[in-house]
């Protein structure tokens, strides 16, 4: 759990709850400041289906990147990474394939810190500490032009991020810089929270975010397809998380409770 003593070299407001740290708590992590674990506790007594919830979206990033190593792909940009956690990019696809190099991408000063203790040792895994609203920023790091050859298949990977991307920041316009810049046989990973299809409690969890001044913009399927406008999904399309392609039993349980689509889809 975090103080401002072990975090003296860069300013981190602890007194506000923050989206990468709560979700951090939320995965048991500790990772957090008390703001974070008072909202969280707010979330999952709103929410109580949470926890299934962010489990399930993290297995759905290991199985998603999985199968893209197997499709040959070797290259991975993850934009609003997290704070790292069991089952990372790197390790999920290094496993895979040792020669796999990943990027993270995120703008929380907490995330991008531990991640660069967790990767200084990795010569091919990088952070960068950018926001997906500037894509040229992100594109042009000295990081991703270091380890990702923009001439072979990339892996663009936005597991819950873009529901923390406003409306009025046209997230699908965004979208098209980063689709534009990648190269033939690519592909976008995406989850999202949504409100079709599932329990009323993520209206709640919608208003605690709201009130804490972290919103989140909840999107059907209509409106993830019009983000990845340009890519065409992988078989099953888009679906609540547990339903993308289940390796077990547990994988595909309760998919009312996971509010959230995900969708593997291949550059046109």
């Amino acid at each position: 759990m975090l103080d401002h003593t072990s975090w003296a070299h860069t300013y981190i407001d602890l007194d506000t709850p923050n989206a990468a740290r709560i979700y951090d708590y939320l995965l048991g992590g500790a990772t957090n400041s008390a703001a974070d674990r008072e909202m969280a506790r707010e979330v999952i007594k709103a929410m109580p289906e949470v926890g299934y919830l962010t489990r399930a979206n993290r297995a759905f990033l290991r199985r998603a990147v999985r199968h893209l190593v197997d499709l040959g792909v070797h290259q991975f940009i993850d934009i609003g990474s997290g704070i790292p956690t069991a089952g990372n990019v790197h390790e999920v696809a290094q496993a895979r394939d040792p020669r796999c190099r990943v990027v993270y991408v995120d703008r929380e000063p907490t995330a991008v810190f531990h991640s660069e203790l967790l990767l200084q040792d990795n010569d091919f895994a990088a952070v960068v500490h950018e926001d997906f609203c500037r894509p040229g920023a992100v594109l042009a790091s000295p990081e991703v032009q270091h380890l990702i050859d923009f001439d072979q298949p990339v892996g663009l990977l936005l597991f819950a991020l873009l529901h923390h991307v406003p409306d009025e920041d046209d997230p699908a316009e965004l979208m098209s810089v980063y689709r534009e810049a990648l190269p033939e046989g690519s592909y976008v990973a995406l989850s999202h929270s949504t409100h079709e299809a599932v329990s009323d409690h993520i209206l709640a969890v919608y208003d605690l975010y709201a009130a804490n001044r972290t919103p989140i913009t909840l999107r059907g399927e209509a409106d993830i397809a019009r983000l990845i406008d340009g890519f065409d999904p992988l078989d099953p399309g888009i679906v609540h998380v547990p339903r993308w392609r289940p390796e077990s039993p547990e994988d595909a349980d309760h998919p009312e409770e996971a509010a959230m689509y995900g969708v593997v889809a291949r550059k046109r």
